[in-house]
């Protein structure tokens, strides 16, 4: 049986509302992105060449912290669902750093990495760019509501090169195009039906396979 399981994908997919729902449904332990405010963040959205490194730190130490929690605190001995796998930290500096600032990242991150969980599973949501960007829109978060359609994509690009040479668990990738489990009750049901099967060893008919190159499961929305 799984305990440490990771919700995974873009901005505004659905993530966290899906950890709430398994708080919810399974009596789950809740590994939220750290909550303190970016005070970076409407400025780097603005202004993204000056204000991504400050941005990008203020995540990785918050991040890492919050790792560093998991592992001092035996969470897993029920179970544990987190909205962000730690490796993320660098698909976003990728994207937004400079040649030097990512030097200057990757010192710190080379001294971070060996105090980091690795999760039972991630389940990685996705849903074609424009459903995402109305997704943003509907929840009106002033700092989000200049994310650009391009922005996304390049992200999703860099999620699905990071999947390419994922070793360290099982990805299930998931379309939540159709899937409203926020308001719909059998779309809830089916959701906590999908991840117990996962996290039990035994997926529910129909359920997504663990992701590989070679099989070609990927989703490719743009």
């Amino acid at each position: 049986m799984s305990n440490y399981i990771v919700i995974e994908g873009l901005i505004g997919v659905g993530k966290t509302s899906l950890c709430h729902l398994l708080r919810k449904r399974l009596n789950a332990r809740l590994v939220l992105e750290p909550c303190e405010a970016n005070p970076f963040l409407a400025s780097f959205y603005a202004d993204p060449k000056h204000y991504a490194f400050p941005a990008q730190m203020f995540y990785l130490a918050g991040r890492y912290q919050q790792q560093v929690e998991l592992l001092q605190r035996s969470l897993f001995e029920s179970l544990t669902v987190a909205d962000y796998l730690f490796e993320k930290d660098r698909l976003f500096a990728e994207q937004t750093l400079n040649d030097e600032e990512m030097g200057l990242y990757n010192r710190f991150t080379e001294l971070l990495s060996h105090h980091v969980c690795c999760p039972d599973f991630v389940i990685y949501l996705d849903a074609p760019t424009d459903v995402i960007l109305s997704r943003i829109h509907r929840r009106s978060i002033d700092a989000e509501q200049v994310i650009e359609s391009d922005y996304l994509d390049a992200l999703r690009a860099r999620y699905q090169a990071l999947w390419d040479r994922w070793k360290q668990c099982p990805v299930y990738m998931l379309d939540t195009t159709n899937l409203n489990y926020v308001d719909n009750p059998k779309d809830a049901d089916y959701m906590c039906k999908l991840v117990e099967g996962y996290i039990d060893g035994h997926p529910i008919e129909g359920a997504p396979k663990p992701y590989s190159i070679e099989s070609q499961g990927r989703l490719l929305f743009s």
